[in-house]
This record gives structure tokens, sequence and C-alpha cells, in this order.
């Protein structure tokens, strides 16, 4: 988690400082102007700040974590009303001692004495200054709570994209491994330039999809290098056919994303069918979006003991959840197409 961000709503002892001071001299200012006496405004502000700060921390740092937070209602509101009632008496004798006998100016009539009123109406003035800081309190841990979920949310779905792009690596080089390990048995020639290749796809997939989004050139790189992989392999047995179109200059990707439908083909429809097979893949770019389509034939009837079901593949699976984990619902539209001889993908993604 980002350092900042984890401190953006922290407050310090100078955020304490800057506040009290702020409002201490807004109210200075304020009740000196109301009696046209300064000088008694902050004598008055000097003695009920202390009472302001104590009864504010009181509350913000142990009533409400030890009886509010903890359901304990009835005895959070008895020790607030208690608190502030002792601290309303306090003032008043400290006001009649220290200050001046007639203790409430602002009221009805000044007074000597203790009254109800006088009481009642301090209480309130006590709970409005409560209920203001505590609110800006609230208000800051709600929102660092929100950004420490929010960063949370956003971490566990790094974490999640870093595991299924481990996934997929595996599951491409068992593949090919599994390919050279045949070639190998039957000591064709081909095997050192499938070695060479499969080792630059290696390089690919290790060193440059380690970022969220890769250039689109790249990716269609290596999706070449794959293709060029299955030509020694299969021979004159396979025709792949590839169009790419439209401006892919400085547009980004996820990476190994187009990759992973380009070997799902091969590996449910080339690898599975006997004799000549053909592989479309069109590569168009229109604006801020790319079309991607992959087309190949399905396994023939008589090779699979039962109905083939693509769309169940450890590989379709895993992107489209990477797609759903990394781009928004509109910045894509998957569909993938099942008919009697042909198994057809179309993506439309953003690019930009």
């Amino acid at each position: 988690m980002n350092y900042k961000s984890s401190h953006l709503y922290k407050i310090s002892f100078w955020h304490h400082i800057i506040f009290w001071s702020v409002y201490f001299l807004f109210n200075t200012f304020r009740w000196g102007s109301y009696f046209d006496d300064y000088v008694y405004s902050l004598k008055t502000n000097l003695l009920g700040f202390p009472i302001h700060i104590t009864l504010c921390y009181f509350n913000i740092y142990f009533l409400m974590p030890v009886f509010l937070f903890k359901k304990k209602y009835i005895s959070f509101v008895i020790l607030i009303l208690s608190a502030i009632f002792l601290m309303v008496l306090a003032k008043f004798n400290l006001t009649y001692f220290l200050i001046s006998n007639e203790v409430w100016p602002e009221g009805p009539n000044p007074i000597n004495n203790l009254t109800l009123n006088y009481v009642i109406d301090m209480m309130i003035g006590e709970l409005y200054v409560i209920t203001f800081v505590t609110a800006i309190k609230v208000t800051l841990d709600f929102l660092k709570e929100h950004k420490r979920v929010a960063d949370l949310e956003k971490a566990q779905l790094e974490t999640e994209l870093l595991f299924l792009k481990s996934q997929i690596s595996p599951h491409f080089f068992f593949n090919t491994l599994n390919n050279i390990h045949s070639l190998a048995l039957e000591k064709s020639n081909k095997t050192p330039k499938i070695i060479l290749r499969l080792s630059e796809l290696m390089r690919y997939l290790l060193y440059e999809t380690k970022h969220e989004r890769q250039s689109l050139q790249n990716e269609i790189l290596c999706i070449q290098n794959y293709l060029d992989l299955e030509k020694i392999r299969h021979d004159e047995l396979l025709r792949v056919n590839m169009s790419i179109s439209g401006d892919i200059q400085d547009k980004s990707i996820a990476p190994i994303l187009l990759l992973t439908f380009v070997e799902n083909a091969f590996k449910h429809g080339v690898s599975k069918n006997i004799g000549f097979v053909k592989v479309d893949i069109e590569i168009n770019v229109e604006g801020d979006f790319l079309y991607f389509t992959v087309t190949n034939p399905l396994p023939s009837e008589n090779t699979l003991p039962h109905k083939f079901d693509q769309s169940s593949g450890i590989g379709l699976e895993n992107v489209k959840k990477r797609l759903s984990l990394g781009y928004d619902k509109n910045d894509y539209e998957l569909t993938i197409k099942n008919d009697e001889h042909l198994f057809t993908i179309h993506l439309k993604i953003k690019v930009t």
C-alpha cells in the first residue's frame, strides 16, 4: 500500500494546534464584537477553550470507543451529559471568581448565581462544540477507512491478476514442451528451431509482461513467434491466415491476452484434428478499439469420446477472469461461438 495514501487522512499534532487556534481566534473576535469588549472575550475564551478541548477529546478518545462503539448507548449518554454538566459547573465558578461576578452577560439577564437556564444553555453550547469536532473526526476516519478498503481491494485485484498471469506461462510452456518432446523422440531437425522460438517467447513472457499493459505491437510480435513455432511443428498440414489492419502503434493491451486465444485454438483445434487444418486470425484496430477474431476447426467426432466443449478450458476461463478484473465492463466485449464445425472467438477491447 502506498505510504502517502495510507497517511492521507491522518490527523497530526499540528492539525490539532491549527484547528483550535483558528477556532479560538474566531470565537474571540465573534464575542468581542458582540460584547464590544475584546479583553473580556479573550479572558472568557481562555477559560472556556480548555473545557471545550477536554470534553471533545474525552468524548472522541474515551467515551465513543469504550461505550458508543460497543453499543452501550445508555451509559454513553449518561456519561457525556454528566461530563458536560460538571464542566459547566467548573466554568461558572471559574468565571465568577476569576473574570466577573456577572457570569452570563449574553443571557437574558446577567447572573451571579447558578440557574437552570444557564446550565441548559451552556450544556447545549458544549454539545454544539463536541458535535462539531466529533463530526470532523468521524468524517476523516470514514474517508481514511474508505481509502484503506479501496487500496486493499486494489491490492487484492492486482494479486489475483498476477496469479492469473502466473497460470498462463506454465500452461503455455507445458503444451510447447510436450511438442518438443514429441519431435525429439522422432529426432526431427525441426527441434532446434522450435527451441529457439520457445526461448524468445520465454524471454518475452518472463521479462516483458510484468506491467498492467503492454504495447499492442509487442503482443502481435509474440503471436507471430508462436505461430512460427506451430508452423515448424505442423509443416504443410497447417495453414494460418493472419491479417492485420488499422493503426497498431501507440496502443496498449493487457499482456498475453490475445496469445491465450491463439494458443487455445491450437491446443483444442489444430492438435486434435487429423490432416490439413486452417486457422484464421484477424486483427483490426478502429479508433480506440481492437477487433480480434480467431477461428479454428472443431475436433472430429471420431477423435473424442464425448461432445467437445472448449468453453470449459483453463485458458479461456483464465482470460475471462483477467478481462473482468483488468477492464471496465464497457471497455470490452467477448463472444464465443461454437457451431457444428468451427469454433470462433470475437473480442472487442479498448486499446488506448
